[in-house]
């Protein structure tokens, strides 16, 4: 089989349709949630010391739970593209809500936020590796959904 240099960016049938190029950088995503974010929120969680503040803890044990989840989308990429679905939203969501506030009035620099913002304009990259195409197909128009069977009346009732 000759070298094909363009066969990342071929649609492929191996990946539903997927370009081998968005599975590569899918994976690469959850690499690094699951051993950048992984080690850092393992870390808080298993060194804790004294009585959690509830609503923090509730952040931490979400962020572990999306973490070490993510080591599962290094096998199998599209079936866990919610997890990238949801980092992307709620990363974006964020920058809208609270750091466009922020810098539209000139105060993000100084803010606490800045640090948040710097990492969360990141989110650049999982909107790069997401395959649109598939997860519209898969998530919000599924052709391959049945019909409803109808139902039968019962005979009792007619």
């Amino acid at each position: 089989m000759p070298f094909d240099p363009l066969y990342p960016f071929r649609l492929s049938a191996k990946y539903d349709g997927v370009r081998p190029i968005n599975i590569y950088l899918l994976r690469l995503l959850y690499i690094l949630m699951f051993f950048v974010l992984g080690h850092v929120t393992w870390t808080h969680v298993l060194t804790h010391q004294g009585s959690w503040e509830p609503f923090n803890a509730v952040g931490w044990c979400v962020w572990t739970a999306f973490a070490t989840l993510a080591g599962l989308g290094i096998l199998r990429p599209l079936k866990f593209l919610p997890i990238i679905l949801l980092e992307i939203f709620y990363k974006v969501l964020w920058l809208v809500v609270v750091a466009y506030p922020l810098w539209s009035r000139g105060t993000l620099a100084t803010s606490s936020a800045a640090d948040i913002t710097t990492q969360f304009l990141w989110v650049i990259l999982p909107i790069i590796a997401m395959p649109w195409g598939y997860a519209f197909a898969q998530y919000v128009y599924n052709s391959r959904r049945t019909s409803r069977p109808q139902t039968q009346s019962h005979p009792i009732a007619a």
